[in-house]
């Protein structure tokens, strides 16, 4: 099963599939450069040294013969062009928001929504940021409301592995429906 972790610059993406695979994650990180500034948005995330220029990757093996594959998206629109590959056959996805620059969850809203890919919203709670209910998240982003919205720390396994849960759960009931 292949589950897509996407959200904006900086929302955690790597960090999460990190803290839950089972195997040392493949990242494709480079560093910041000069020339990206002009093009990388750090507001917000000034302290962001790298970034993912292809995606991440993670294994959770489920069972014998059955693995959940993580596959972290980049986030910054130049590389959207790798998205359409990732999602070709996906289960679901976690759009994981970070409330500093929640606009910036807005193009994985949309493209999960246009492709009728099952996902929800996991907000990155970062140490020193304001809290939101998940329902104020719900209505900033204007998500219908069957769409799960949950609050985790992308570092903590145990949250990464909850609100992976949440996702195969909402997929599955998704497809019951259909």
């Amino acid at each position: 099963m292949k589950i897509l972790v996407a959200g904006g610059f900086g929302a955690g993406k790597t960090t999460l599939v990190g803290s839950v695979s089972e195997i040392r994650p493949l990242r494709t990180e480079e560093e910041l450069s000069e020339l990206g500034r002009p093009v990388d948005d750090t507001s917000g995330v000034e302290t962001k040294r790298t970034t993912t220029v292809a995606m991440d990757f993670g294994r959770i093996d489920l069972r014998p013969g059955l693995a959940l594959y993580l596959f972290g998206t980049p986030g910054q629109d130049r590389f959207w062009f790798i998205w359409d590959e990732l999602a070709r056959g996906a289960l679901g996805a976690v759009v994981l928001a970070d409330t500093r620059r929640l606009a910036d969850c807005f193009p994985s809203v949309d493209f999960f929504e246009q492709r009728g890919i099952p996902f929800l919203v996991a907000v990155n709670c970062f140490e020193g940021t304001e809290r939101f209910a998940p329902e104020e998240v719900r209505d900033a982003l204007d998500l219908d409301p069957g769409i799960p919205v949950v609050l985790c720390d992308a570092r903590l396994r145990e949250d990464g592995k909850e609100l992976l849960v949440t996702l195969v759960e909402h997929a599955a009931a998704l497809r019951r429906r259909a």
